[in-house]
């Protein structure tokens, strides 16, 4: 309830600004065009701040909202209120198709692909004829409630700032779910969400298509403010510009793209009024002016100046700590399964001509504790990608529960019952160790996004919520529960991440160098859980570089050299083996 507080504050403000006495009337006008770019740099927000999607086309999706309004209100005389919808079903329905194409690309291909259908898109706009070409269409009729018709600026100024407000509260409620803690996930890169059931493509068309409807949205309200639309404010400079409110007011804070709106829009108006004032015949030194203005901003506050703003407030109280009574369904273990959870035979991987992993076969059976270990580059991490699903073997099989999974994508191999840590921490650092931790449990969630923009979800996020205190509490780090998960150590950050892969409730638990960065109470902690899971029935496979961790804590030990298998056997065995000691310290020694 408090964090909804500063919105009602807001909203009471913004509600009564109209009706201060003395208001210029082109203040309102402002304000109106304040919030139609603020919805826009709303859907970068999450589309380039969250999601990790940069995309120059959004002002594509404006003229959408705005040119199906204009063409069904003026063309086949349908009320205003019913293009809304239609408005949005068209911007939302182009997204996919865009979308489809455009959120596959990576790296710089991605601005530059939403860069040409933009551009694409402003010359079909002012091409087509129905459209108007370049005049556009005009005439459009003003929203209206019964008999009163919004036609001047002040009168729909309410109804621009209800959807800034209403479309904000729906964002903050779907970032604050399963849904968002998923595209949040996305900006560390494709593999961690993967490994924890994250349908990655799925996820960044949901936040193309979000920031689409939002940018239609604004649109639709453009074309009845204006009562007339041409191609001219749909063009890729646009875009541009949204991008930039978007980055100048925090790319990841919904109410940054209302801050950066705000300064964006009032910093052009002032130039554009007074700098002629000041430098008559200058011509258009405001431009210059602007964008200089604009860096010294990004160079103050680098993140944005919402973060930047919120960092003189004083530190926000710590979260509530979930109801741990709260149960999520357990993983059904039936006592007729195969004894052997996991066989790898004769798996090959090669990268050109590097054999990575050359005809390992091992077995990690029920209730088993195996450690995979060896030198530098011996390929037990490319191992493990390969059960996991990152990478499909040149050759072998990988089998669970004598199902082969050789070519199963990462969210397959979850499902039946896999998790893992990294080599490399994949945490999301300004997320909360909670929220980092309850990604595991991604799949055992079934709350969509619409019910998580509606907060009808908040059963199952409780349950969620729940399941990652209970793993937290479980790994001995239920004080630092609610801090930032980049704030920690790199050992917590470790320990971090096995709570996150026992949220899957796995049978099989892939530790890949957990002891790294522990120190000796730490580590003595670390083996007595991984005890204790096994005597519950869970099977480890870890790969470590620290002999005395797992020499006192593995049952079986597979040893690789040069992606070969040279070893296998118990710890003492593996002790006094020749091979073994040759690998590790050299046929001198």
């Amino acid at each position: 309830m408090q964090s909804r507080l500063p919105i009602i504050i807001f909203a009471a403000v913004m509600a009564a600004i109209p009706f201060v006495p003395g208001m210029p009337p082109f203040w309102i006008v402002l304000l109106d065009n304040i919030g139609l770019a603020a919805l826009v740099a709303m859907g970068l927000v999450l589309l380039t701040g969250v999601g990790g999607l940069t995309s120059f086309g959004q002002a594509a999706f404006v003229g959408f909202g705005a040119y199906t309004t204009a063409v069904l209100t003026t063309s086949y005389g349908l009320s205003p209120w019913l293009t809304l919808p239609l408005s949005l079903v068209v911007s939302g329905s182009l997204a996919v198709l865009l979308g489809l194409v455009t959120v596959r690309l990576s790296g710089h291909y991605l601005p530059l692909g939403t860069l040409a259908w933009g551009l694409g898109l402003f010359y079909l706009f002012s091409k087509l004829e129905f459209l108007g070409r370049n005049d556009g269409i005009s005439a459009i009729p003003p929203l209206s409630i019964g008999t009163f018709k919004m036609l001047s600026p002040g009168s729909i100024y309410y109804a621009i700032w209800v959807a800034v407000i209403v479309s904000a509260l729906l964002t903050m409620n779907l970032l604050d779910s399963r849904t968002g803690r998923a595209i949040r996930a996305l900006r560390r890169g494709h593999v961690a969400a993967e490994a924890f059931g994250v349908h990655t493509p799925r996820a960044k068309l949901l936040v193309f298509i979000h920031a689409a409807v939002l940018a239609g949205l604004s649109g639709w309200l453009y074309a009845h403010l204006q009562r007339a639309v041409n191609p001219t404010p749909f063009g890729a400079q646009a875009g541009i510009e949204y991008l930039f409110i978007a980055v100048v007011g925090g790319a990841g804070y919904v109410w940054g793209g209302v801050l950066g709106a705000a300064i964006v829009v009032v910093l052009k108006e002032v130039l554009q009024s007074y700098l002629p004032l000041i430098l008559p015949g200058s011509g258009q030194v405001e431009t210059i002016v602007f964008g200089i203005m604009l860096v010294a901003l990004l160079q103050l506050a680098p993140g944005g100046l919402w973060p930047w703003l919120i960092s003189f407030l004083p530190e926000a109280t710590r979260g509530k700590k979930p109801d741990t009574s709260l149960k999520l369904e357990q993983r059904t273990r039936s006592p007729g399964q195969s004894s052997i959870l996991l066989q790898v035979e004769k798996a090959r991987k090669q990268f050109g001509g590097v054999v990575a992993v050359n005809n390992v076969s091992f077995d990690v059976q029920a209730r088993e504790i195996v450690a995979l270990i060896g030198p530098n580059g011996a390929g037990k991490s490319t191992t493990f990608n390969l059960i996991t699903g990152v990478l499909s073997a040149t050759s072998g099989s990988i089998s669970v529960l004598g199902k082969k999974v050789d070519n199963a994508p990462p969210q397959e191999i979850v499902k039946l019952g896999i998790s893992r840590t990294f080599q490399h921490v994949k945490l999301v650092p300004d997320m909360t160790v909670l929220e980092n931790v309850a990604i595991g449990a991604h799949l055992r969630g079934h709350s969509g996004p619409i019910s998580s923009m509606l907060r009808l979800d908040r059963a199952d996020e409780a349950k969620l919520l729940a399941e990652a205190a209970r793993q937290i509490e479980r790994v001995g780090l239920a004080d630092q529960m609610h801090q930032l998960a980049g704030s920690l150590s790199l050992g917590q950050q470790r320990i971090v991440e096995i709570a996150r892969a026992l949220c899957v409730d796995p049978m099989l638990l892939l530790l890949d160098e957990p002891a790294a960065g522990l120190r000796h109470m730490e580590k003595q902690q670390l083996a007595k859980l991984l005890r204790d899971l096994r005597d519950g029935g869970m099977s480890v496979l870890l790969v470590e570089h620290d002999m005395g961790f797992v020499m006192n804590l593995a049952d079986r030990i597979v040893v690789l050299d040069f992606g070969t298998k040279i070893a296998e056997g118990t710890p003492a065995t593996i002790k006094t083996n020749p091979e073994v000691i040759k690998a590790y310290l050299g046929v001198a020694a």
